[in-house]
């Protein structure tokens, strides 16, 4: 039971739950979710992809944790590096093989996305900036996933814009907080060639962008004021105070519990999506 624990814990299962609402309230946001078998389809290929992508980013990180997160199942020895690997590649393969049942456009997307998360944690991720947006842009397809399996849409383009912009954000905020680890494997993060100052700058600005973005839709129709209701309290604030709260205090306890709190109120973003369509 300690290794299936050990495995589950591997896939980060927070994450997983993230992706399946967030593909999910893609295919919603092109006004349906039919065919619902397809959206499903996608829902479990994206979680798989995505599972695949945690636990490959652990093997590469290995050293790292050792120092930053010496808990996690492969430094703390509760699993082995090759297993490890085996059921990332399996799981991406899983994922892929998922994504021949809905179209040839999800196909295209599985695979593409599986090849560039293995190569974020191979390599990607040590290049300054190009690593946080490869997090962003991976993490906003998702949404672009679930439009693609009921037959597309724009406003499923938009919000994952939103997710493309807070995932960016709260990257660059992470490697402010791991900068010790980072610096200790000659990683190139932004904090650690340009400064953590400059790396406040980037992560406020990128968290600006999204406050934008998340009031395009007024005026428009797009979503019920119901959306606004819940996205300017739960969202924008929040950001306004997440800005705040980076540049008052960079002790990478502090970072770590802004970082859990972003990772939360992506549900609230996701919320105000759902919210604001089906009412």
């Amino acid at each position: 039971m300690g290794t299936v624990n050990a495995y589950i814990q591997l896939t980060r299962p927070v994450n997983l739950l993230i992706a399946l609402f967030s593909v999910f309230a893609g295919g919603l946001l092109t006004g349906t979710v039919e065919p619902l078998a397809g959206l499903l389809a996608a829902c479990a290929s994206a979680m798989l992809v995505m599972a695949g992508a945690n636990a490959i980013n652990d093997c590469f990180d290995i050293e790292i944790d050792r120092i930053n997160k010496p808990s996690r199942p492969l430094p703390a020895g509760r699993l082995s590096l090759k297993g490890a690997r085996n059921f990332a590649l399996g799981l991406f393969a899983a994922g892929i093989a998922v994504s021949l049942f809905i179209n040839i456009a999800t196909v295209i997307t599985a695979v593409t996305a599986s090849v560039v998360l293995y190569w974020y944690s191979a390599r990607f991720k040590r290049m300054m900036i190009l690593g946080n947006l490869t997090v962003g842009v991976i993490t906003g397809m998702a949404f672009v996933y679930g439009g693609m399996a009921v037959g597309g849409g724009s406003l499923s383009l938009l919000v994952g814009l939103f997710a493309m912009f807070f995932h960016w954000g709260r990257e660059i905020i992470k490697d402010i907080e791991d900068a010790a680890g980072d610096g200790a494997q000659g990683l190139r993060t932004l904090p650690l060639v340009r400064g953590t100052r400059t790396a406040l700058v980037h992560a406020s600005a990128v968290l600006v962008i999204l406050i934008v973005l998340t009031l395009v839709p007024l005026g428009t129709g797009w979503f019920s004021p119901l959306y606004f209701a819940v996205v300017i309290p739960g969202v924008d604030l929040f950001m306004i105070w997440v800005i705040a709260a980076i540049w008052k205090n960079q002790e990478s306890r502090h970072l770590h519990r802004i970082a859990l709190l972003m990772k939360a109120d992506m549900l609230v973003g996701l919320a105000a999506v759902f919210l604001g369509r089906l009412t």
